[in-house]
């Protein structure tokens, strides 16, 4: 039975640590992209890879609760090094000469990911400053409320985590490209928009929590240890 037990463990951290990649990768592959999001109060002005970017916070959190720090911080290593593998791949696939009859030309390529050095790099300084500062935040407002309270150690780890997040790669990318009133407006723009995906993720965060919690028979401040 406890072998049982410990194989669901292991499935559901696999699981969430796949989710948690493929989130972060897709994030570099679409950054490029700058789009507007009308939400009838305000119409932001963000990069389309922020979309899936709060599911990667909701991940960290999930596993920093069920998991444990230790493990959260070694799936966030495993993103980056995956997202240095994508980068590699990139930066080879520009290196051969597309053919006459590939549907897309040298062009169409490099017009898509010619910024991709600069993104992920920005994408990467921001994601390991905020994703560790994320954890970090999340066990501290656990430890201070002795595992109670989910929601705020869930939004009070993600709204600082967020807001160097966004500044950080906001700056990287656009200093010397964009006015400064314009960077601040990025920057806003994008740690608001954020937050509320973060406020509407706590019922999420809560219910899946409380599902496994439930699941693999943890008490209150209680870890996963595999």
């Amino acid at each position: 039975m406890q072998s049982k037990t410990k194989n669901k463990e292991l499935q559901l951290f696999i699981i969430l640590t796949s989710l948690f990649i493929a989130a972060l990768i897709t994030c570099n592959l679409i950054a490029n992209k700058f789009v507007l999001i009308d939400l009838g109060f305000k119409t932001f002005i963000v990069s389309a890879g922020i979309l899936p970017y709060p599911i990667t916070f909701l991940i960290t959190d999930i596993l920093s609760e069920i998991y444990g720090r230790k493990m959260t911080n070694k799936v966030v290593m495993s993103g980056f090094f995956a997202s240095m593998m994508v980068l590699f791949f990139l930066w080879l696939g520009s290196q051969p000469s597309a053919i006459e009859t590939s549907p897309v030309n040298d062009d169409t390529y490099n017009t898509v990911f010619r910024n991709a050095w600069r993104v992920m790099g920005a994408s990467m300084i921001a994601y390991l400053s905020a994703q560790f500062l994320d954890v970090k935040l999340f066990h501290f407002w656990k430890n201070l409320t002795k595992g109670k309270h989910l929601w705020l150690r869930n939004n009070a780890s993600t709204i600082g985590s967020q807001l160097v997040d966004t500044t950080l790669v906001i700056c990287v990318l656009f200093i010397g490209v964009w006015e400064k009133g314009d960077i601040i407006q990025a920057i806003i723009d994008g740690w608001i928009f954020k937050m509320l995906c973060a406020l509407i993720d706590t019922p999420i965060f809560y219910m899946c929590t409380s599902y496994f919690k439930g699941k693999f028979g943890l008490g209150l401040n209680e870890e996963v240890s595999l």
